[in-house]
């Protein structure tokens, strides 16, 4: 099992990074807000889950160790397998996540793109007295320049299966809430919740 990863980001791509560890390029799978925190060059240090099947081996990397943890809780829901948990963390943080299934909250875990009315049910039933409560809000990452927020954004929707167009309309409907320090990961979710609702 391979807990973590540290080196410097050699390639940062829509839905992974490549960390450089002894010589070797890890490729490491990672949600849109984990990604937008890393720059290639810079050193980080990426907490992993690594999933084994028959046919792959695949690195899962993560912002910190509660995000981690509740990757691999959630795929203890049945139907629930490690690309649709981290669709999930890439909607929802994971307080957001804890809220939701603790408060019977149906209509947020739709949002997430392959959790229906059913899915959403069943990852409540199974997960309440399992998750826990809130732990409270993530450390805040280190903004990335107001111009690159839209980039990425448009980025991490596309890699979760949206198309470009429609990936432009949910920019230009956040770009408002972007401020003079954008929070990627928060224009990522708000982006995902309007396209939910259109």
């Amino acid at each position: 099992m391979i807990a973590f990863v540290r080196g410097p980001v050699a390639a940062v791509t829509l839905s992974s990074a490549v960390l450089e560890v002894g010589g070797v390029g890890l490729e490491v799978m990672c949600t849109p807000g984990t990604l937008a925190t890393l720059r290639v060059g810079q050193p980080a240090t990426l907490p992993t889950s690594m999933i084994v099947r028959e046919d792959s081996l695949t690195l899962f990397g993560f912002l910190d160790d509660d995000e981690k943890a509740v990757f691999e809780l959630v795929q203890t829901a049945s139907g629930v397998g490690p690309k649709l948990a981290q669709a999930i963390l890439a909607v929802l943080a994971p307080d957001e996540l804890r809220r939701a299934v603790a408060g019977e909250d149906v209509k947020t875990l739709t949002r997430v793109p392959g959790i229906g009315q059913k899915g959403a049910q069943r990852i409540i039933l199974e997960l309440k007295d399992r998750l826990g409560a809130p732990v409270g809000g993530r450390p805040a990452s280190a903004p990335p320049p107001a111009a690159a927020w839209r980039d990425q954004v448009h980025q991490g929707l596309v890699g979760l299966g949206w198309s470009a167009r429609d990936a432009e309309k949910a920019i230009e409907t956040v770009a408002p809430q972007a401020g003079d320090v954008p929070d990627v990961a928060a224009l990522l979710r708000a982006a995902l919740r309007a396209l939910s609702k259109a």
